[in-house]
């Protein structure tokens, strides 16, 4: 038996018990889509078969065109994704910049921030969700009122109230803080050879070889703004500014069609399953890359 075949032998047991656990991980997203083409009959009399997780006979576009009537989905997929768009590239600045100061700089007080940082991991928003409306309904925010500039006090039924709390993430600057350390040191120091200072370093040099982490950072950001539910429901009463999960809640009170809400989780699953595709190389060249660096 050449090494080859014996590599293949050996990697079968591997390679199989991975195959059953994608089964099982993707199984319910398989019943999700194909109930999303089916009239509610159908859908309670495939349960107890495999017919559950493929479209039936009679398939019908009738449940997406129905959750596009009875809802006002297209402005919540709007409100979404520029709420998710501004918090992965606002982020992703953000916990970039200050995991370089911490890994690449030093200055007073870096071990104690670092500290607050590893703190803020553990920390549930759940704990910080009160003081934090507290905070936002004290704040100004300028507007238009008759043709002048005004400042409002309140940042309610806005977008900017779900995005700016969300810009900092202590997992994405820890998550760049272990990236930048591993980046040999020479760099810099080639750099500031050639007469560059911290800003030209941190973007001509650190980022552009930090591809895999920016593109988990991103996925970490848009999933955990895309699915932002407690916190628009505090802050956001209109539908101007709701976004797609509490629309959910909503469509759910309106409407009974198990075929229609499935229809609707579907649109809304799809945009985190196109980032996780479009970012899914660099994503575990990043795990990869930590794995072996230990």
């Amino acid at each position: 038996m050449n090494v080859s075949l014996r590599k293949a032998v050996s990697g079968a047991p591997l390679f199989v018990i991975m195959c059953l656990l994608g089964l099982v991980f993707a199984a319910p997203l398989l019943f999700m889509f194909a109930s999303s083409f089916k009239h509610d009959d159908a859908i309670f009399s495939d349960l107890n078969s495999w017919g559950a997780y493929i479209p039936d006979a009679g398939w019908s576009l009738t449940n997406y065109a129905a959750i596009f009537e009875r809802s006002n989905l297209p402005l919540f997929l709007f409100n979404s994704t520029l709420i998710a768009l501004a918090v992965v590239v606002g982020g992703v600045l953000v916990n970039s910049m200050l995991a370089f100061s911490l890994s690449r700089m030093r200055w007073r007080g870096r071990s104690a921030v670092l500290s607050v940082v590893v703190a803020m991991m553990v920390v549930p928003f759940e704990v910080v969700a009160i003081p934090l409306l507290s905070l936002v309904a004290r704040l100004p925010w300028p507007g238009i009122e008759q043709g002048a500039l005004a400042w409002h006090i309140g940042w309610f039924n806005s977008l900017h109230v779900q995005i700016i709390p969300f810009l900092a993430n202590a997992f994405c600057v820890f998550l760049f803080y272990q990236f930048f350390r591993d980046i040999p040191p020479e760099l810099d120091e080639a750099a500031k050879m050639d007469g560059a200072g911290p800003w030209a370093l941190f973007f001509r040099i650190i980022l552009p070889n930090s591809r895999p982490v920016i593109a988990t950072a991103a996925i970490v950001l848009f999933i955990s703004a895309w699915n932002q539910y407690l916190w628009p429901i505090m802050v956001v009463q209109g539908e101007a500014a709701r976004p797609v999960q509490p629309g959910i809640q909503q469509f759910f009170g309106r409407s009974n069609s198990w075929g229609q809400i499935m229809a609707y989780a579907t649109v809304v699953t799809l945009p985190v399953l196109a980032v996780f595709l479009a970012f899914q190389r660099q994503f575990v060249a990043s795990v990869a890359g930590a794995g072996i660096k230990g």
